[in-house]
């Protein structure tokens, strides 16, 4: 059974830092589809960064290019995201996701946007930015 556990979140003030961790369990991190998505109140999920095989192919929401960064710890098998110069329209719970391994491989590029491919979900962690 895969499981996903987030943490890391919390109250920052802009143009502060975050790094949230996904620890991963029956699922291996470096050679699987797994991603970061984010929903604020009100709003869809969304996609914020995902990748396959450890960051062979990533991909980055035009929001949060040049300021989060995906990785991930192959001995720990801990997805991780750093986050930078956070915004106030940063705030959402997070999530962490992992699809697939034996359909992923055959995405394009859109799928890996897309929420619904992912089949398994952590319970989320809350990252709040005041600005």
């Amino acid at each position: 059974q895969v499981q996903l556990v987030e943490s890391g979140g919390g109250s920052v003030q802009a143009g502060g830092s975050l790094t949230l961790s996904c620890a991963a369990s029956g699922y291996i991190v470096s050679s699987g589809c797994m991603g970061w998505f984010r929903q604020a109140p009100g709003k869809e999920r969304e996609v914020v960064a995902s990748f396959y095989i450890g960051g062979v192919s990533t991909y980055y929401a035009d929001f949060v290019k040049g300021r989060f960064t995906i990785s991930q710890d192959n001995g720990k098998n801990t997805l991780y995201l750093q986050m930078n110069r956070l915004k106030a329209e940063d705030t959402a719970m997070y999530y962490c996701a992992a699809a697939n391994q034996a359909r992923c491989p055959y995405w394009s590029a859109n799928q890996f946007k897309d929420p619904a491919n992912f089949g398994v979900w952590g319970q989320g962690t809350q990252v709040t930015v005041s600005s």
